[in-house]
């Protein structure tokens, strides 16, 4: 898995629009004493669910593998000229 520049800003944003995302669909389960790793699994099976990325094996559904797919999924989604992808 190759490092990715701002990896970490990224998975935040990615968190926070995670987050609106399943609140828009009804979820209610995020709130602000819900862990960093379970928004992040939270967010990925309800993406996975809703088809909006691909799901990982069941071997490699690790935390790190997960935080990947989320930061993978948000750069697909800012706009090219975004202050995180440069």
């Amino acid at each position: 898995m190759k490092k990715i520049k701002n990896e970490s800003q990224l998975l935040q944003h990615a968190i926070k629009l995670g987050a609106s995302y399943a609140l828009k669909r009804g979820y209610a389960g995020i709130d602000g004493t819900t862990s960093a790793k379970d928004k992040q699994e939270v967010i990925y099976r309800l993406l996975v669910q809703d088809k909006l990325i691909t799901p990982l094996n069941k071997n490699d559904e690790t935390t790190a593998n997960i935080r990947h797919k989320l930061v993978v999924w948000i750069m697909k989604h800012l706009p090219a000229d975004h202050s995180l992808l440069q």
